[in-house]
């Protein structure tokens, strides 16, 4: 009788354990979907999905060290450097890592290749890439975009 409570015991251990799996494997694909839907706003240039993947409260830092708080902020900036200076660039995902902090906060740090493009002060930049790190959180099931800091590599 010993045996087959052991057994049992164990059967249930193994299925909360793929349970649980399953879940942050599913957590993972939905928290790098947020990172490529942002990276697919980014390459389209007018940011029109934001809404889907992104919190009301959403914080951007941009590599020149700029703080934008707030979604329609936020959007007022992306939207004017992808409609000037940016216009056309696109970004392409070299790597990303993941990792949760909690069951609903998670940090992707993404490395991003850059399309050549010159900065308003004349600054050409080529062959650049970008470290992005992204926080996202689930609120009501779903994970969303907090906050984004963009940092240039440095060669």
């Amino acid at each position: 009788m010993k045996t087959f409570y052991f057994l049992i015991a164990t059967m249930f251990i193994i299925s909360v354990s793929f349970g649980q799996t399953s879940q942050l494997l599913k957590d993972k694909f939905l928290v790098r979907k947020v990172v490529t839907d942002f990276q697919e706003d980014f390459n389209e240039g007018s940011f029109k999905n934001v809404n889907s993947y992104t919190t009301k409260d959403w914080e951007h830092l941009n590599p020149s060290g700029g703080i934008t708080v707030g979604r329609e902020n936020v959007l007022k900036e992306v939207r004017a450097v992808h409609q000037t200076f940016l216009k056309g660039v696109t970004m392409k995902m070299e790597s990303i890592a993941i990792r949760f902090i909690t069951n609903t906060v998670a940090i992707a740090d993404a490395v991003h290749k850059i399309d050549t493009y010159t900065t308003p002060n004349g600054k050409q930049h080529v062959n650049e890439r970008h470290i992005k790190t992204y926080v996202i959180v689930k609120q009501k099931g779903k994970w969303l975009l907090t906050q984004d800091q963009n940092t240039i590599i440095a060669n």
